[in-house]
């Protein structure tokens, strides 16, 4: 997977404009528990997670046709959710400002005014300028929940993995590239709804939702701005509000 280009980001944020009519998105992340057996020796606590099983942790960053553009393996499965992004490399660089991402710009509605591009992901991760995640509650309003339907989920891994946990990290990075590689080879895929955790026993177990994270202003300025855009004639789409109301008694 090479070091990302501005061009890249902007040819990612473009794929997820014209199949998601999302703009502004250079990808979405998601961090799950890879479960493992039980490490023979005494470091295995470590990988001992909150579900009760041995687990590494995968966080990675996937594009508009679920393709891995970035990938942290390897994390404890003990390890805190905001831990687990903030020590990855690509945290890292994304807080510092050194993976080449375009600079702000204005939405195909320009009276919004300029935002930074986004990672999407879900609420186990901190808000941050650069990383949108949906607004907290069941009992939202319309327009909060037209932006939460907007943003998406995905998972891959189903059983456990038989190996120690030095072999794991290897089988989940080979995993990542030879999927890559057969989406090259055989096209896009249909784009689809993603597959929803239907909580059975699966090798991905949803990370933990952080506690007491507090957004900067600036943070929940962003997403404000792509929840307006969104509602907007400019940016909203046919189906939003059907499916916002699927399900709710009106």
């Amino acid at each position: 997977m090479p070091c990302p280009t501005e061009e890249m980001w902007r040819n990612t944020a473009r794929r997820f404009e014209e199949r998601w009519n999302f703009p502004h998105c250079i990808g979405a992340l998601d961090g799950k528990h890879i479960t493992i057996q039980a490490p023979p020796n005494t470091s295995g606590s470590q990988y001992f997670n909150y579900k009760g099983t041995f687990s590494i942790v995968l966080l990675a960053l996937v594009d508009a046709n679920y393709r891995f553009l970035a990938v942290d393996v390897g994390g404890f499965g003990s390890n805190s959710d905001g831990g687990i992004f903030a020590n990855s490399r690509f945290g890292k660089a994304l807080q510092a400002g050194d993976l080449n991402v375009p600079p702000p710009s204005p939405l195909p509605a320009p009276e919004l005014g300029p935002v930074p591009y986004v990672v999407v992901a879900d609420e186990a991760f901190p808000m941050k300028p650069y990383l949108l995640r949906p607004y907290p509650g069941s009992r939202l309003q319309e327009h909060l929940r037209v932006f939460n339907r907007r943003l998406r989920r995905w998972r891959v891994f189903y059983r456990r993995l038989q190996v120690c946990p030095e072999v794991a990290d290897s089988v989940v990075k080979a995993t990542c590239i030879l999927s890559n590689f057969l989406q090259c080879a055989e096209g896009d895929q249909h784009p689809g709804e993603p597959y929803e955790d239907d909580g059975g026993e699966s090798v991905l177990v949803p990370i933990r939702n952080l506690r007491g994270n507090r957004a900067s202003a600036e943070a929940l300025r962003v997403r404000e701005t792509f929840r307006q855009y969104f509602v907007s004639p400019a940016g909203q789409v046919f189906w939003q509000y059907d499916h916002v109301h699927r399900g709710v008694s009106m």
